[in-house]
């Protein structure tokens, strides 16, 4: 039985949200596509295939419809809406977009939803989240990659700030989207009522920021746009670099070069003298600690890319690998094809088109021991399966198990959705991290386990409180791991056993993100795990996976995001990639491994049954770039770094404001919205040229219209132009910084930030949730941990070692 067999999903998402359905769908869901008479707007949503009807041709409708039936409804029916109702009483989630949205349009409101099924969990996908003075705002992938605040982080500082070059914002609110679906049914087990789920697309691009969040606030300055430079720390590090033929990926620091260092002297790049010259194991200390170098970051970067120059990509990827390093190619979507870790691994599957076509798209996003993931059908015809479910309706309604309330709530302090979990998280970094904090925010016992001889590497990374640097001061650091408690145990010590063996017996979830086999040897992978405990899951995240060719690839998200083709997205086309901001990658992965993780456990409740989960990162981002990797296949268009402009739009850009860097997006995807534009424009004489009146005249005039609506814009504050071309329907957003997100109208309207207190910074804020939930007000519970701020009372609450046990541990270095 897979995962979630026993529930139903309703989806009437259009292409702002629909990834959540197909994602519920491939862990099992029926998932049934209610669209109204002529089909969802989804079915309209680019990049589109030259040929066939038009209800069809939506290469993003056929990488995000997967395992889903539609039916076809006419709302303006009562009849039709009686048979919604119908299906509502049956199903187990609704997902829907708006504004506007087509429920509320129908009269099917919140109110008669949950009349119909008090136990609903509904949600909702929108720009700016429901209510607000940003609720109503027309809004455009770009405009909310601008007010999110990752476009105020990308580019370079000679030019405007940009976006990556694909659509992301729906993509990562609709994953969003699926995590909230699953917490909220969580939430409704644990009251028995059900939940109202508010997604904000602005809120989930703002987590793309990472450690720029929250920066302003806690080191007194925000991060600048510079490029492909790596910005954690007291150095801007460069992170990509010219080859033969393109770029690669590389982290230039003391680690990769002490590996490098024989090849380098192999090729004539440098001589035994010029190695002797530095102490290459303290090298990276030095950099983010302070110390002297004998050899500069700037030389060394230097002679690095004069190796790196002498040879291809793959010269450089395979027999870096080897050694253990890790120069990531900057790949295309036509190289995706051809990459063997995706070919061993059958990471893409062949699907069926319309047409009759068929294309190759990425296909499970997570690897399942016992109840593996599957692409059971394409997307669907329009109405394709409308008699099939009339007539379950008729025959055979679907019954859905009431749900009882677990824990009484009627104390003031309400008891929270994952309360009684137990997490031994012994990830690093993102991926695992985010996915723990997740579980911890909404109650699980989350245990973060470190050890001050080899700390999480974001504590090593800015922003620093204060600008002062510190293992406890990292808010890189914090916003991944608040509602966790620390314990500092050192994996490799002799008396480390006995101490992971009852994490192990305690735990019902093991998140771990070593290189694969790394678990194994250190005695907590999946078969120790689950003979400590027979239902654990353990989940196992890296960047290639446990299997492949290229599984011990080492690295972080911009390493993935090199490989995954996101920096060849992201850029301007006369120039080389700049990729999007930090790891990327680390923001979509855990997205994926979050939702099935709850699914897991949710089947775990249900069956006893636990099992080993494989979340490949690169694999799971691969999802957001679906419908590119079919048009490549399907059709005539190339997808490539355009800076902030639409291959089906215009004008879209970012465009210089009055104040120092301020910018402000516009997004014009509509003829009409053109139309407005001229209005606010003043009608100019340029603008009325027959030819503009189409978006194929405009694509070709887009430098003209540039030069002048950046005349028009320079003249105003960001806010100022924003409000001035959101009042006339145009989308439109002020490029935010993470000072500016502290103010944002929407932001305080919704308590997105939370303030909470640190045990070493004090009160800091923190960034919220990407959504807000009905009857739950919802947020970390509270900061970070120090490093092995709770080794006593784990070792003797949690895992039952004696007082006199816990000092031997101690006085061994085995906690530490």
């Amino acid at each position: 039985m897979s995962l979630l067999a026993p529930y139903r999903v309703l989806d009437l998402t259009d292409v702002r949200g629909q990834i959540a359905g197909m994602m519920l769908g491939d862990l099992g869901a029926d998932v049934v596509r209610v669209e109204p008479e002529g089909g969802s707007e989804a079915r309209r949503a680019g990049p589109l295939l030259g040929d066939g009807a038009n209800s069809e041709r939506s290469l993003s409708f056929a990488a995000y419809n997967r395992n889903k039936r539609s039916i076809e409804l006419d709302f303006t029916s009562e009849t039709a809406r009686r048979t919604f109702l119908a299906l509502i009483e049956g199903a187990d989630f609704l997902i829907d977009s708006g504004p506007p949205s087509l429920l509320d349009e129908a009269g099917l409101v919140s109110e008669r939803l949950f009349e119909a099924n008090p136990q609903l969990v509904h949600v909702r996908v929108t720009p700016f989240g429901v209510g607000g003075p940003h609720a109503n705002l027309p809004a455009a992938d770009l405009t909310i990659a601008a007010l999110g605040g990752p476009v105020s982080l990308q580019g370079e500082a000679d030019r405007a700030p940009i976006r990556l070059s694909i659509p992301q914002a729906w993509r990562h609110a609709g994953a969003e989207a699926a995590i909230a679906a699953m917490i909220g049914h969580a939430r409704v087990r644990t009251t028995g009522r059900g939940v109202f789920v508010d997604i904000s697309a602005q809120s989930a691009m703002t987590w793309t920021m990472l450690n720029g969040m929250t920066a302003h606030a806690i080191q007194g300055f925000d991060y600048q746009r510079d490029g492909s430079v790596l910005q954690i720390g007291p150095r801007w590090l460069p992170l990509v670099h010219p080859v033969k033929d393109g770029h690669v990926v590389a982290l230039g620091l003391g680690a990769l070069t002490r590996k490098l260092l024989p090849w380098l002297q192999e090729s004539g790049t440098v001589d035994s003298a010029w190695i002797d010259r530095e102490l290459w194991k303290s090298y990276d200390y030095r950099i983010f600690r302070g110390g002297e170098f004998e050899i500069p970051i700037e030389e060394l970067t230097e002679t690095l890319d004069r190796f790196f120059a002498t040879r291809t990509k793959q010269e450089l990827f395979r027999p870096a690998l080897e050694i253990g390093a890790t120069i990531a190619p900057i790949m295309s979507l036509d190289d995706l094809f051809e990459f063997e870790q995706l070919k061993d691994r059958n990471a893409l599957c062949v699907i069926e088109l319309p047409s009759g076509q068929t294309a190759r798209a990425p296909g499970a996003f997570a690897r399942l021991s016992k109840t593996p993931i599957e692409i059971r059908t394409r997307a669907p015809l329009l109405g394709e399966h409308t008699k099939e479910i009339l007539a379950e309706l008729e025959n055979a309604p679907r019954k859905r198990c009431p749900l009882r309330a677990e824990r009484e709530t009627g104390s003031a302090k309400k008891s929270l959705p994952l309360e009684g979990l137990k997490v031994a998280d012994f990830s690093w970094v993102g991926v695992g991290p985010i996915s723990g904090k997740y579980l911890a925010d909404h109650g699980a016992n989350v245990i973060r386990i470190e050890s001050s001889t080899r700390a999480d590497n974001l504590r090593t990374a800015g922003p620093y409180k204060g600008d002062e640097a510190g293992w406890n001061r990292s808010q890189f650091y914090g916003e991944f791991n608040t509602s966790k408690r620390s314990l500092t145990l050192d994996m490799k010590h002799e008396r480390s056993h006995p101490v992971s063996q009852r994490l192990l017996a305690w735990a019902d979830v093991v998140l771990e993100s070593f290189t694969p086999g790394t678990a194994d040897r250190l005695g907590i992978g999946y078969e120790a795990a689950r003979i400590a405990n027979p239902s654990v899951i353990v989940v196992s995240t890296c960047l290639m996976g446990q299997t492949g060719p290229f599984a011990s690839m080492a690295g972080f998200g911009y390493h993935a995001a090199g490989v995954a083709g996101f920096f060849e997205l992201t850029g301007w086309p006369d120039r080389a990639p700049v990729g999007p901001w930090n790891a990327y990658t680390d923001t979509i992965a855990p997205r994926f491994l979050t939702t099935t993780l709850l699914a897991a456990l949710d089947h775990r409740r249900r069956t006893g049954e636990g099992q080993h989960i494989d979340v490949g990162q690169m694999e799971a981002a691969l999802q957001f770039l679906a419908p590119e990797m079919i048009a490549r296949q399907t059709t005539d268009l190339h997808f490539t770094r355009n800076g902030n402009r639409s291959l089906d739009a215009a004008p879209q850009g970012v465009y210089p404001c009055a104040g120092e860097d301020e910018w402000c997006a516009v997004a014009v995807e509509t003829d009409a919205q053109w139309g407005a534009l001229r209005h606010v424009l003043g009608d100019p004489e340029w603008a009325r040229s027959p030819e503009l009146d189409e978006v194929a005249g405009r694509l070709a005039a887009h430098d003209r219209i540039d030069d002048a609506l950046s005349r028009w814009t320079r003249e105003r504050k960001p806010r100022e132009a924003m409000h001035a071309l959101t009042s006339a329907g145009i989308p439109a957003g002020h490029v935010q910084r993470s000072s500016d997100l502290a103010s944002d109208p929407q932001y305080l309207h919704r308590g997105f930030q939370r303030e909470v207190a640190h045990s070493e910074m004090g009160r800091v804020p923190y960034s919220g949730h990407q959504f807000r939930m009905s009857g739950y007000d919802h947020g970390p519970r509270f900061a970070a941990p120090l490093i092995g701020g709770e080794n006593f009372e784990i070792l003797s609450q949690e895992l039952d070692f004696s007082p006199e046990e816990v000092a031997h541990l101690m006085a061994s270095g085995a906690i530490n």
